[in-house]
């Protein structure tokens, strides 16, 4: 496909085709979680009605914007259940208060997130839990829908929780498929699991720590065979992580899968690290997804100050960058809650900064959204310091190589004001617009939405305009460039 040359209309003779350079970008990527689990983020409380549950997610949209994130990480399945319309499992409790009800009056969550986050020029990551079943916070009756009453064969009661068996070959293939509902059915651009596999360990009341109850699964599938029974636990994970992957990859390969595993690997990897083994106790080898490449982006839990040796920021990041042979996009998550009680807004601005500084880090994660809403001083510090321009989310080539077309551009007659429009250089999907403009020796940037294809400006006008297509693999065209003639 040959690029298209800009055209401008006969009236646009003060601005003339330019072969100036703009600067490049900023490729970062900058998210947020939003949990629905217990109402921690959205929405705040299941007693309200839907329009304002709508209201406030459209909020949580419009702060995202004005700190200049570019995805939005919404959890979908808390636990089994729906955010969304589903015939495979129950309306979520969080919503109205009573698993298998659906808002009144009726909307979909996740295509009101999807719409809002789009309109905006957001990526709408849907994030799913894959076995947790019931979570000990639930209040209201189980669903007669719910799998622990259609299938109760494949769910296990482990503490207070109810868990799907990972050991089961039925449980892969369910949620499995709950996935790719999701998947085929909404215009997601990710879909992303946290750090939830085989359950942290339960114990019962004299304080003994409790197995997994999988003795049923791992004498029918795995004793006997070559593994170990922890060994086998992996395994069932390693599977099931890497047939979603493939199973996405088939269906839409535009869309992301993101794993936001434990930040540590194992202890003492690197050498200093102490701490949690969730190699050990979750059964989560995560370093083999990442190193084996079935995952687009990975977000290692980095909930840790920047100083202490035993669990330091920058040392784990340094490390996980050096485990991504395959160069996927590294995106650390950060406890941004902790300057609420423990941290100083500096310490989340330090490590933003820091990992703009690690070689193969590729932007951030923040835990969560409703410190984002609540905390104006940590926003007006990430708006004044490290979030002064938008960025545009990393290109992700193993999915897709190809460069959009160049853009066409029209300009009007420019006078006190001046309008742009433009339009694909091609047949492919635009999914974000980079518009930079420089006025004297300074150029600024925004990035539209890629339904938006006009823009106007205001005296004084800017001295050079670039318009860049970028697509939905984050892939960017050559920049149509024009600049004021001089007279």
């Amino acid at each position: 496909m040959g690029l298209l040359p800009v055209t401008f209309s006969a009236a646009a003779a003060a601005y003339v085709p330019s072969q100036a350079t703009p600067p490049k970008p900023l490729r970062e990527y900058r998210a947020a979680w939003v949990a629905t689990v217990a109402n921690i983020d959205w929405p705040p409380t299941n007693a309200v009605g839907s329009a304002q549950q709508k209201a406030e997610l459209v909020a949580i949209m419009d702060r995202a914007v004005q700190l200049k994130l570019n995805a939005i990480i919404f959890q979908v399945r808390p636990s089994c259940d729906a955010l969304y319309a589903s015939s495979l499992e129950p309306w979520s409790e969080y919503l109205t208060g009573i698993m298998g009800k659906a808002p009144e009056p009726f909307y979909d969550p996740l295509l009101l997130a999807v719409e809002e986050a789009h309109k905006r020029g957001l990526e709408l990551h849907a994030w799913f839990n894959p076995y947790r079943a019931h979570h000990p916070g639930g209040k209201s009756p189980i669903a007669v829908t719910h799998i622990s009453r259609t299938h109760p064969e494949l769910v296990r009661h482990y503490g207070k929780s109810l868990w799907l068996d990972p050991g089961e070959k039925a449980v892969q293939d369910y949620s499995l498929s709950v996935v790719m509902d999701v998947v085929k059915r909404y215009d997601i651009d990710g879909v992303h699991f946290d750090d939830y596999f085989y359950p942290y360990k339960e114990q019962d009341r004299s304080g003994r720590e409790l197995d997994f109850p999988d003795d049923s699964s791992w004498q029918r599938f795995g004793a006997g065979g070559t593994l170990n029974r922890d060994d086998w636990r992996r395994e069932n994970v390693n599977q099931f992580i890497r047939r979603v992957y493939e199973s996405i990859k088939a269906a839409k390969p535009w869309v992301k899968f993101g794993v936001s595993p434990f930040g540590i690997w194992r202890p003492h990897n690197p050498a200093q690290i102490q701490g949690f083994d969730a190699y050990a106790q979750l059964y989560a080898d995560s370093r083999k997804w990442l190193t084996s490449g079935w995952v687009d982006y990975f977000a290692p839990q980095l909930y840790w100050g920047i100083e202490p040796p035993e669990q330091s920021f920058p040392v784990l990041l340094k490390w996980w960058t050096q485990q991504n042979s395959k160069d996927r996009l590294l995106l650390p998550g950060m406890d941004t809650t902790k300057t609420n009680r423990r941290w100083k807004t500096e310490e989340i601005i330090n490590q933003i900064r820091l990992a703009r500084k690690q070689p193969g880090a590729s932007g951030h994660v923040h835990w969560d959204m409703h410190t984002l809403m609540r905390n104006t001083e940590l926003d007006a510090a990430l708006e004044r310091e490290v979030y002064e321009q938008p960025a545009l989310v990393p290109a992700c080539p193993w999915l897709d190589p190809t460069v959009p077309a160049k853009p066409q551009v029209t300009l009007g007659e420019p006078k006190s004001s001046v309008q742009i429009s433009w339009v694909c250089g091609g047949p492919e999907q635009v999914w974000a617009w980079l518009l930079q403009t420089r006025r004297g020796k300074e150029w600024s940037t925004a990035v539209l939405p890629g339904r938006k294809m006009s823009q106007m400006f205001e005296s004084p006008l800017p001295e050079a305009i670039s318009l860049t297509a970028v697509n939905r693999f984050g892939n960017a065209s050559r920049p149509a460039v024009v600049e004021r003639a001089k007279e």
